[in-house]
C-alpha cells in the first residue's frame, strides 16, 4: 500500500511516496522513517517496505521535487530534505513521533548519519552501502586526488558561476559513467549497469549534476562531529566485496553511539544491495529487526 504525497521544504514542494505496512490501520500509531536516496536517484528507484511507514522522496532540485537550479547536489539541502520529511511525518496522526528513525542508501546513507547528529527526533539510523558523497567529489573515488587538482576544480566551478551569472548555459557532469571503460572502479561500473540500463533506469533520473554543486560538495564534512553527536543506535549494512566498505568501517570506529553495528553480507558489492534479492532480503531482515528493537 502506497500513496503519492507532497510536503514543503521552505519555498518549494517535495514529491514523495508514502509506503504503509501490509496490516496498516489508520486508527493506530506506527514507527516511521524517511528514506534518503543515492545521489542522482529518484524515489521510484528506492521503493521499500520494512513493515513500517516509510517516506521516499525526490531530492531538492531533482526529479519531481522543486528547487532551482535544477540537477544540483547540495549537501546541506540534502540534510534539510530529510529534516523536512520528518516534519511532514510528525503531522500524520498514525505516526508515533517518539518512534521516528532514518534510513539511507549510498550517498543518502552518509547524509542520514549527518542529519541524525543534529536532529534529535531521529531515534535510530540504519543504512546500506554507505558512502561519503563529499569525499568522492573532493578526494576522488580512491581518496587520492591531490590538493592542486581539487583547487583547479574549484577554480573552474567558480568561473562557471560567473559565466552563468552573465547568462551562460549551465554545465552538467554525470553522477555515474555513461560508458564502462577498462580499469574503472567496480562500484562505478556497477552504477552504470544499474542506473543507465533497463535494470534500474528511470526517465527522471537524468544522470546530470550541475557544476554549481562542486563548491558545495567540497567543503562539506559528512562525518564531522560523529564522535560527539552521533549517539543514537546505528546500523550499517555493507557487502564484503563493496569498495565503499571502508566508509562504514571508519564510522564504526568514530561514532559516539554505544549501540552501533556493522553488518556485512558475504559476497555482496555496493550496488548488489540496491536490488538483488539474495542480498537485499538479508539487508531488509536485518534493518527490520534493528528498527523493531530501537523504535
Amino acid at each position: 500500500m502506497q500513496k503519492k504525497v507532497t510536503f514543503q521544504n521552505n519555498e518549494h514542494d517535495m514529491a514523495g511516496i508514502l509506503f504503509f505496512p501490509d496490516d496498516f490501520d489508520e486508527t493506530k500509531q506506527y514507527a516511521a522513517f524517511p528514506v534518503a536516496s543515492p545521489a542522482g536517484a529518484v524515489k521510484e528507484q528506492i521503493a521499500t517496505n520494512y513493515g513500517f511507514i516509510a517516506l521516499v522522496f525526490d531530492t531538492s532540485h531533482q526529479g519531481e521535487s522543486g528547487g532551482n537550479p535544477r540537477q544540483l547536489e547540495a549537501p546541506y539541502e540534502r540534510v534539510e530534505d530529510i529534516k523536512c520529511a520528518i516534519d511532514y511525518l510528525t503531522t500524520l496522526p498514525y505516526v508515533d513521533n517518539e518512534r521516528i528513525g532514518q534510513f539511507g542508501v549510498c550517498a543518502g546513507a552518509g547524509y542520514s548519519m549527518h542529519t541524525a547528529m543534529t536532529d534529535r527526533r531521529i531515534k535510530a539510523v540504519a543504512v546500506a552501502s554507505m558512502s561519503d558523497p563529499a569525499s568522492w567529489i573532493r578526494d576522488g573515488f580512491d581518496g587520492k586526488m591531490p590538493v592542486d587538482a581539487q583547487l583547479a576544480l574549484l577554480e573552474e566551478a567558480s568561473n562557471q558561476r560567473t559565466r552563468e551569472a552573465n547568462g551562460a548555459d549551465p554545465i552538467y557532469g554525470t553522477f555515474v559513467p555513461e560508458e564502462v571503460t577498462d580499469g574503472m572502479p567496480n562500484t562505478l561500473e556497477e552504477a552504470h549497469e544499474y542506473y543507465r540500463t533497463a535494470r534500474g533506469q528511470h526517465p527522471r533520473s537524468t544522470n546530470q549534476v550541475s557544476m554549481m554543486s562542486i563548491d558545495k560538495m567540497t567543503d562539506f564534512s559528512t562525518f564531522l562531529f560523529a564522535d560527539r553527536y552521533l549517539t543514537q543506535p546505528i546500523l550499517m549494512i555493507a557487502g564484503t566485496n563493496a569498495d565503499t566498505l571502508r566508509f562504514s568501517e571508519d564510522l564504526l570506529k568514530k561514532a559516539a553511539s554505544k549501540n552501533k553495528e556493522l553488518f556485512t553480507i558475504e559476497g555482496a558489492t555496493h550496488v548488489d544491495l540496491y536490488d538483488k534479492p539474495e542480498y537485499v532480503d538479508q539487508a531488509v531482515a536485518k534493518a527490520a529487526t534493528f528498527f523493531k528493537e530501537n523504535l
